[in-house]
């Protein structure tokens, strides 16, 4: 797996780092034009084994990039099989905007977004098994590409799944929260946006990155960006 500073030094200016992978988008006139880039994109991911999770949308194609094996060394020295940005990401994605170039596409960086779910508790082990059964019914995706109990579906129908550690004396009001990964360059509008709806800023010092916004029943959620690329910007 490459580090932040690894992937920021790639200098892929059309490209964001959320959550696990590289994201893109690229805008479209038509669906015909999206499927030949879809089409052509392909074929670059073919020539070495390697594809990006693409979506056609109206007016867009969306784009993730992420290794599934990539290798992950804790503070011990263990290695864990996780998903996550890797040099064939890097180098796929050059490709890719290359190919945008090429069919007269416009990237719009500061649209990606990707969201994920957050559940507070002390026991993610036995509460795991039981969310892995809800949202995918697949025992494996409990654990997959992560060196915890984090759900992850491998086909990409539901968000990602984690598991944040609750204190004891946490009260039991609000254990879900979204987790919402931006672009950089979009948090201060997302956040603004919140708040002129009636949300209200909680925290955006406490962790790097994060931003903690409550509706007016308190509930929260999480604005995320990815300050360890930050310097590519």
């Amino acid at each position: 797996m490459l580090r932040g500073a690894q992937i920021a030094e790639a200098g892929l200016t059309e490209w964001r780092k959320l959550a696990q992978g590289l994201h893109a988008r690229y805008l479209i006139d038509d669906f015909a034009a999206g499927a030949r880039f879809v089409a052509a994109v392909g074929e670059a991911g073919d020539a070495i084994a390697h594809h990006p999770r693409m979506t056609i949308g109206t007016g867009h194609v969306d784009l993730e990039l992420v290794t599934a094996d990539a290798i992950y060394r804790d503070d011990e020295g263990a290695e864990h099989v996780v998903e996550w940005v890797t040099q064939q990401d890097v180098d796929l994605a050059r490709r890719v905007t290359g190919i945008a170039a090429d069919h007269g596409l416009t990237a719009d960086p500061a649209s990606v977004s990707e969201v994920e779910l957050g559940l507070d508790t002390r026991d993610s082990a036995a509460v795991a098994q039981v969310w892995t059964a809800l949202l995918t019914g697949d025992a494996a995706s409990q654990g997959r590409g992560s060196p915890g109990d984090e759900v992850r579906d491998a086909t990409v129908r539901v968000p990602n799944l984690w598991f944040d550690d609750a204190a004891e004396e946490q009260p039991a009001a609000q254990r879900w929260h979204v987790e919402v990964y931006v672009a950089p360059e979009a948090l201060e509008q997302r956040v603004a946006a919140a708040v002129a709806a009636g949300g209200t800023v909680v925290d955006d010092g406490s962790a790097s990155g994060l931003t903690v916004i409550a509706d007016q029943d308190g509930n929260r959620g999480v604005i995320c960006v990815d300050t360890s690329t930050a310097q590519q910007d």
